[in-house]
């Protein structure tokens, strides 16, 4: 059956994709009327989930297709846009927003702030295997699937959203592997979640110094850090030159040929390493050490920590 989308050029749908992006930026900019009172209700984020999940429901656009010829023979085509954003502009993304973290700021604000960040990191990580657990009690057939389709397999890019936001979600649905035709309402729960839980954060900023009272919290050192990144954040703060805009496209792009020129190699030798263990278990366990795609993040990553530290950070 052929379910050939209105727009098959590549170079075609990027343009309908960064249109509607341009659209939901710029709309939810306005200050009042009513895109102010929409996106009240409505995250900016959801809509850059939705519009392009809405135009592909719709046959618009289309990251796989078939067609059929004349003598019946089936050809299944594929979108690359998919493959050159996960491949160049994710690990892009993920260095120049690691570029800015002060990892030397952190540090000082002592052991107590270091234990509640590790403490969250793996109580996210250990919620899903609880999650799949609790459900299965209740409801076996919710938590099922295989392969591709596994609960756990989205629950993963959840904890990597609720870790490490969007960027790193995109990378763990990568690297497990889960159902991209599933991956909206994985989506859709990390969205309503994070936004419930906004919710009580701006509730609990107006108490904030109750519940720091009440909690006997000394938060010193946190203002004393965001006094710190605000006034960093003056002091290099200029309009981008030409060559701001090319020094930061060499550090995010050369960092990320590097990761994919040592992915290679890492991800080969390790392919190796877990084909030897005996386990089925633990070679299933640590079968992402193959994975071209988690070195080629993890790489990216490292490079741009190192770089933090230096004037690149500027």
């Amino acid at each position: 059956m052929e379910n050939t989308p209105l727009f098959t050029n590549d170079t075609i749908v990027f343009g309908v994709l960064m249109l509607s992006l341009g659209f939901i930026f710029y709309t939810e900019s306005k200050g009042s009327g009513f895109w102010k009172k929409f996106y009240k209700i409505v995250p900016g984020l959801f809509m850059a989930y939705m519009i392009p999940a809405l135009f592909t429901t719709l046959g618009i656009i289309a990251p796989e297709w078939t067609t059929t010829d004349a003598a019946g023979k089936i050809t299944e085509h594929h979108s690359n846009l998919y493959y050159v954003s996960s491949r160049f502009l994710l690990p892009a993304a993920l260095v120049l927003m690691t570029l800015s973290i002060d990892l030397k700021a952190v540090f000082n604000l002592g052991w107590r702030a270091l234990v509640m960040f590790f403490t969250g990191t793996v109580g996210i990580v250990i919620g899903g295997p609880i999650a799949i657990l609790i459900i299965s009690m209740i409801s076996p057939e919710t938590v099922g699937g295989a392969g591709p389709d596994a609960v756990w397999r989205g629950l993963s890019t959840l904890a990597g959203s609720w870790i490490g936001g969007g960027a790193n979600q995109t990378a763990m649905l990568e690297i497990y592997g889960y159902n991209q035709k599933l991956y909206g309402g994985m989506v859709f729960v990390d969205i309503v979640v994070a936004n419930l839980w906004m919710a009580i954060l701006l509730i609990g900023i107006g108490k904030s110094k109750k519940i720091d009272q009440w909690l006997n919290a000394d938060t010193s050192s946190i203002e004393e850090l965001k006094e710190k990144m605000s006034t960093f954040t003056e002091s290099v703060k200029r309009n981008p030159s030409v060559t701001d805009m090319m020094i930061m496209a060499a550090i995010a792009f050369g960092t990320v040929s590097f990761a994919h020129f040592g992915s290679g190699y890492l991800s080969l030798f390790f392919s190796d390493f877990v084909a030897s263990i005996a386990s089925p278990t633990t070679r299933n366990i640590f079968t992402f050490l193959g994975s071209s795609f988690f070195w080629m993040i993890s790489i990216s990553t490292i490079i741009a920590v190192l770089l933090s530290f230096t004037k690149a950070k500027n």
